[in-house]
């Protein structure tokens, strides 16, 4: 398996390992200037379709995180790259936000109701009735069904909030179809993801906080596999799996190189 020292390319999950509730977690900046300062080639991976990586950019900036819109890759992203690669200059109808369409505009695809290659369902806080009966129709006319991620909810200050997942849900038991869902925990996010720095699994690691996501899609590629401990997971839910990260962390301030005075851990 791959060591530490080995790797040179680094993909990282966004909230829970570099940011939980727009609060940076202790060591996030510090990692982010030493892969700066390495010239390390690296992407801030989110599945998360709702925001562009300009909005996502200016959101770290403003809990204290320096992130380039260009080191920053979203389910969307995964989405529109995935679409484009299959039917280049296609078509699509879009359940979703500005992270989605533009993603989606900017591969060069049409936005339209009629007759679309795909139907295309991401993150929104406004899901409207119409909106869902018209992608139904579609899919049942022949329109191939693709959802940016798969989580059933999201977080919110009064509670979970259903998601793309449970939306997509739906539509699978009115329409009888599956979705292709390009987000993690499909290793297809982070093979976009390497494309999109030129990195090879066999120098490259993911760090994530979740074993059903981040860790079972970072195996799947080939990834060196690190779990941080600062956001779902702990023990007992590492168990639950049958398999393991190659390294499991307390957090990413773990990974920030020590000055020559050692200091303890």
């Amino acid at each position: 398996m791959h060591r530490r020292d080995e790797i040179e390319c680094w993909l990282t999950d966004m909230d829970g390992v570099l940011v939980h509730e727009n609060e940076p977690l202790p060591g996030a900046a510090a990692l982010l200037q030493q892969w700066r300062d390495q010239d390390a080639p690296y992407l801030v991976l989110t599945n998360n379709s709702i925001f562009t990586p300009r909005d996502l950019s200016a959101r770290l900036r403003a809990s204290g995180l320096i992130v380039p819109e260009e080191r920053i890759w979203t389910s969307a992203l995964a989405t529109a790259d995935f679409c484009a690669s299959q039917i280049p200059g296609g078509s699509a109808f879009v359940i979703g936000e500005a992270g989605i369409t533009t993603a989606l505009h900017e591969a060069g695809f049409i936005m339209t109701e009629t007759d679309p290659d795909y139907v295309v369902v991401g993150e929104t806080r406004n899901y409207s009735f119409e909106a869902i009966t018209k992608a139904i129709r579609l899919i049942a006319g022949g329109s191939r069904f693709i959802v940016t991620n798969p989580d059933a909810t999201g977080p919110s200050a009064d509670g979970p909030l259903p998601a793309t997942g449970a939306i997509a849900a739906l539509i699978t038991k009115a329409t009888g179809k599956d979705p292709y869902v390009v987000g993690k925990p499909n290793p297809m996010m982070f093979r976009s993801a390497m494309n999109r720095i030129g990195a090879h699994s066999e120098n490259t690691a993911m760090i994530g906080d979740r074993m059903d996501t981040d860790i079972v899609a970072g195996i799947e590629a080939g990834l060196h596999t690190i779990l941080v401990m600062t956001g779902i997971s702990d023990e007992a839910e590492i168990n639950r799996y049958p398999f393991r990260p190659d390294e499991i962390l307390s957090g990413v301030h773990e990974l920030v190189a020590k000055e020559p005075l050692e200091s303890e851990v």
